[in-house]
């Protein structure tokens, strides 16, 4: 694969990545507007943000089998499609709930293209390379955070909530345009590929209980979590309690992003000296223990906004060594049957998220503690569950030596 075409995918499937984080973080700054707007609360408008979370959830369950029986290529259609419609009647939203609603129905879209990047790196790259490609991608990805609030609260003093929607909807269709043009298929349709119930839950099930899957993918479900956990309970902290305007949030918004691409091109050069295990123990360390003292801090009041921010901005930095580490190493078993375990990966982390994400809100007390708090309880038991699931991943590793060795002594006697 030539460097110019290794780039092009590796743009195109961040692109079709980018489109959830986009659409989470474009219309944050304008939560006060929309909630002034539509007569309710900021809380209420935060459950928008966890119906998108659940959406996801449930559509990557849907999308996991298509991509493994149609090929790549034409789910990512439909749900690019729907997406498209469903984000430009969040445009015309005349109530809360109804935003709620066509949210759902957003994610639903919208997550076709994030099931379908992480089976087609895992088509496409080989298994070695799966760790670095997916830490290029968090460099597209990453982009998102930076320029989507800030454009959103740009947009939103400007010309309105509205228009967030607006602007996402062009970019569904010029993703469309661009998936058809410039992105092969790396999957031919599997005829084989049962789309019954019973095929599809043995399926799901022959991934999940893979000892690798469930473990990586529940420990960077759960490391995400405090990401989406920051993300709902952020414009609250940052804009009523704080104060800051919608611009300064877009900003710090974008200063929180940035540490969280450094960091996922860092961890690019560290796979060149170190193994993805090691790498993810460390980062989750360092994250719990920054967890711990943003709680401590937030619950004692020993920081105002500058120690928030720098606080926030070390923590969500050490995501940018947990997904791309957990993502390859989850999917590393798998190549028959990659979306399926893609699904059931992105559909572990946004359930888990959509829960975290409701959570803050439905704790919400006009402090920092509840989203301080759940930040550092997902850090904390996300790096429970590396450590727990490690050792099973050696004992399992160590049984099967010793089986395979008594039927070699068997065999040779």
């Amino acid at each position: 694969m030539t460097v110019k075409k290794k780039f092009t995918l590796i743009l195109i499937l961040g692109m079709i990545t980018a489109i959830g984080p986009f659409s989470i973080d474009m219309y944050l700054p304008a939560f006060t507007n929309i909630a002034a707007d539509l007569h309710t609360t900021v809380a209420r408008v935060s459950l928008s943000l966890s119906s998108f979370f659940i959406g996801i959830s449930i559509g990557q369950f849907i999308y996991g089998p298509l991509l493994d029986r149609f090929g790549r290529k034409k789910p990512l259609y439909v749900g690019l499609s729907l997406y498209l419609v469903a984000t430009a009647l969040c445009a015309m939203a005349g109530s809360a709930d109804s935003l709620i609603a066509l949210r759902f129905l957003q994610a639903l879209g919208g997550c076709a293209g994030m099931v379908a990047s992480r089976a087609m790196v895992r088509d496409l790259f080989a298994v070695a390379d799966n760790a670095k490609v997916f830490s290029m991608l968090m460099l597209v990805v990453g982009v998102s955070p930076i320029i989507a609030p800030t454009l959103g609260g740009y947009i939103t003093v400007a010309f309105g909530w509205h228009y967030v929607f607006v602007l996402l909807a062009i970019m569904a269709a010029v993703l469309l345009a661009a998936i058809h043009f410039l992105l092969p298929e790396s999957r031919q349709p599997d005829p084989t590929y049962s789309l019954k119930p019973a095929a599809i839950i043995s399926s799901f099930w022959g991934v999940l209980k893979e000892p690798q899957f469930y473990t990586y993918a529940f420990t960077g479900a759960i490391a995400a979590a405090g990401l989406y956990a920051y993300i709902a309970g952020s414009p609250s902290v940052f804009m009523e309690i704080y104060k800051v305007s919608e611009k300064q949030y877009g900003w710090i918004f974008a200063l929180v992003a940035g540490g969280l691409i450094v960091s996922s091109q860092v961890n690019s050069i560290l796979l060149g000296k170190y193994r993805s295990e090691q790498i993810i123990r460390v980062a989750l360390f360092c994250q719990s223990i920054t967890g711990i003292c943003l709680f401590v801090g937030s619950l004692n009041g020993w920081i105002a906004l500058p120690g928030t921010i720098v606080f926030i901005l070390i923590f969500l930095s050490c995501q940018g060594f947990t997904f791309p580490n957990s993502s390859a190493l989850s999917m590393a078993p798998f190549s028959k049957n990659a979306g399926s375990a893609s699904a059931l990966m992105g559909a572990i982390q946004m359930g888990i998220g959509a829960f975290t994400s409701a959570l803050v809100s439905f704790l919400s007390n006009h402090t920092a503690l509840p989203m301080t708090g759940v930040m550092a309880s997902c850090s904390i038991l996300s790096f429970c569950i590396l450590i727990i699931g490690g050792n099973i991943i050696r004992y399992k590793a160590t049984l099967a030596e010793v089986e395979e060795e008594t039927v070699d002594m068997f065999s040779n006697s």
